[in-house]
C-alpha cells in the first residue's frame, strides 16, 4: 500500500469524493480510504475531472472518484497493489 491522495471533499447526495492525487490513479486500481478507525476497500469505477469522465488521474490533479462509502474530509487514499 502506498498513499495516493487525500479526501478534500465529499459530496454525500452523489456519494462522490473529490481526491487530490499524490501520484497516478487509473480506472481498475483497488484503493483503500482510511480516517481513523474507519477504513475501506474498494476498486475505482469512475474517475472525473473537471465533470468529464477521465481514465487515468495524475499526481496534482484532484478527481472526482464515486465511492461505496461515506468518508470525511482528511481521509487518506492509499493504492493497493496487487494481492492486497
Amino acid at each position: 500500500m502506498k498513499p495516493i491522495g487525500k479526501v478534500i471533499h465529499y459530496y454525500d447526495k452523489a456519494g462522490v469524493g473529490i481526491v487530490e492525487l499524490q501520484g497516478d490513479l487509473n480506472v481498475g486500481d483497488r484503493i483503500k480510504i482510511e480516517r481513523g478507525e474507519q477504513s475501506f476497500e474498494q476498486e475505482v469505477s469512475s474517475m472525473q475531472k473537471e465533470y468529464k469522465p477521465i481514465e487515468k488521474g495524475e499526481k496534482g490533479d484532484s478527481v472526482g472518484i464515486k465511492l461505496d462509502q461515506k468518508v470525511k474530509e482528511g481521509a487518506l487514499v492509499l493504492l493497493l497493489g496487487e494481492g492486497e
